[in-house]
């Protein structure tokens, strides 16, 4: 397990939220980015650019386990929940693959070195890791759970001058 700084509260605590079920195949990446994006949209205090960066952190999890599923060849579905509460946005990437330790993720070959281009993928995770304010995963042999939190500014109707 691999978890930020942050006690990431359990997302069943959301007060409003969504459930996608998709197949797991690239087509319904677009999707899932405009269904979490407007969901998250919804309030108003989020800038736009936390919403650029939620986009890509969602796409990244999903993009893993999409590719989750086409390793072991799966039918299965990923679930996908997006959930807003008065603090923060969570979404919840669950793939019913085989698992992995993000413990022993081997780092990505350096953009500076010759190598690199012939190598694709190695960042979704520390990407998602900048982009999300929390990001805990929890993975066994069922499955793996990608948690993501961005938090929210306060409203300004809440807001003292």
């Amino acid at each position: 397990m691999l978890s930020s700084p942050r006690k990431i509260h359990e997302l069943k605590s959301m007060t409003t939220g969504i459930t996608l079920e998709i197949p797991a195949k690239a087509e319904y990446l677009s999707l899932v980015r405009a269904v979490v994006v407007s969901a998250a949209a919804l309030d108003p205090a989020v800038e736009d650019q936390r919403l650029e960066d939620l986009r890509l952190a969602v796409s990244e999890a999903t993009t893993n386990a999409i590719r989750s599923h086409a390793n072991l060849g799966s039918e299965e579905r990923i679930t996908i929940r997006c959930g807003l509460t008065a603090d923060r946005i969570e979404v919840e990437v669950q793939d019913r693959g085989p698992g992995f330790n993000p413990e022993n993720i081997t780092p990505a070959v350096p953009l500076d070195q010759p190598g690199r281009l012939n190598y694709e993928g190695g960042f979704g995770i520390p990407l998602m890791r900048v982009l999300a304010d929390e990001i805990k995963i929890n993975s066994a042999d069922e499955g793996t759970t990608v948690q993501l939190v961005v938090y929210t500014p306060p409203s300004s109707e809440n807001s003292q001058p």
